[in-house]
């Protein structure tokens, strides 16, 4: 069995998290399986939008509480372990925006710690009704640092921090008054608003989405004026794509473009 399985549909790629036993937990092996699977994502030019998914009851518990704590046994305390593990799943959430693909995370049932860090850091989120949301490490004692970063980029900071220090869930619903989904689905259609937004991205530009998510991320760390100045020759650049002159040419003459790729 794989600890993440790849499904591809059309310009579709599904990622599985495949370990529902443990609520898709992010142990090592799984953590290092779907690093693979983005890294592999990555190179393919024909995948024009991922889903990432969990089996079972629910999304993603987090981190591996039982593997951390074998490790305390270790000579060093196991810090060495622990170091290099936020360092791996470090690059595992920012592979995610790296990619020139949109990543879209379908949530049911828990997302916490790692696991809200792990949809905070997708480009866009869905969830159904039954989602939780939290990153409640501090009521055992371990601030949720890592996941911390990405969650503050995606909702207010005074909400985050809220979230931070009192450990609660919050329905999605709230998750998305606050802006870390953008959709939520009855219970039973979630796979069906996740494939319908997916589809949507897919059936735009993909040389046009990809410069557009690089340039999404660069820009929102940057002043105003150098983002204007940083976009302003993205779009240059974007106009310059024959596949673009290919689209405002039908659009002027009133005709839905259909694109080679």
């Amino acid at each position: 069995m794989s600890l993440v399985e790849r499904i591809d549909r059309g310009a579709i790629c599904r990622l599985l998290l495949n370990q529902p036993s443990r609520l898709n937990v992010l142990s090592d092996n799984l953590l290092n399986a779907l690093q693979e699977e983005l890294d592999s994502v990555k190179k393919s030019n024909n995948i024009r939008c991922v889903i990432i998914s969990g089996a079972g009851n629910g999304f993603c518990a987090g981190h591996d509480l039982k593997e951390m704590t074998k490790q305390r046994q270790n000579p060093d305390g196991g810090v060495g372990y622990f170091q290099d593990l936020f360092v791996r799943c470090s690059k595992m959430m920012t592979t995610i925006q790296s990619l020139p693909q949109p990543v879209i995370a379908q949530v049911h049932g828990i997302a916490t710690a790692a696991g809200c860090q792990l949809v905070a850091s997708c480009d866009l989120a869905v969830a159904d009704e039954s989602a939780r949301f939290g990153v409640n490490g501090v009521n055992i004692g371990l601030f949720c640092s890592t996941p911390m970063v990405p969650l503050t980029r995606a909702v207010g900071r005074k909400k985050a921090f809220e979230m931070l220090v009192t450990g609660q869930f919050i329905e999605a619903k709230e998750a998305k008054e606050i802006g870390l989904i953008n959709k939520v689905s009855k219970i039973g259609k979630l796979e069906e608003t996740a494939d319908e937004l997916a589809s949507q991205i897919a059936s735009k530009l993909g040389d046009a989405v990809k410069i557009g998510k690089e340039a999404f991320y660069k820009q929102a760390e940057m002043s105003i004026n150098d983002a204007y100045s940083y976009t302003g020759a993205v779009m240059a650049e974007n106009m310059m794509f024959e596949q673009t002159k290919k689209g405002i040419n039908l659009f002027l003459d009133k005709k839905i473009p259909e694109w080679d790729q």
